[in-house]
């Protein structure tokens, strides 16, 4: 699947993204279990909300962290796992 700049991605029915204060991170909660995700990656779905672009995620997380080079494969890196886990679908 190729991700664009204009898709807009939403987390997916029967999961839940959240902060885990427990696990000190951001995690995926869903009927059969949970996923603890690093730093990065909960970045990025924290921007997933159905109504942000890969492209303004991107900007938001650039303006954030401006000296991670190379920011934007990894954010669409996230995008492409997220979507073959089926934590996340495309909105438009």
């Amino acid at each position: 699947m190729t991700i664009k700049p204009e898709d807009i991605y939403k987390i997916a029915p029967h999961h839940r993204f959240q902060w885990e204060k427990a696990q000190d991170c951001y995690v995926i909660l869903f009927p059969e279990g949970m996923v603890k995700l690093n730093g990065g990656a909960g970045e990025v779905l924290n921007l997933v909300n159905d109504n942000l672009s890969v492209k303004k995620i991107t900007e938001e997380l650039i303006k954030k962290f401006p000296d991670a080079d190379g920011i934007d494969k990894d954010i669409v890196g996230m995008i492409e796992m997220a979507l073959e886990k089926a934590w996340i679908e495309k909105t438009n």
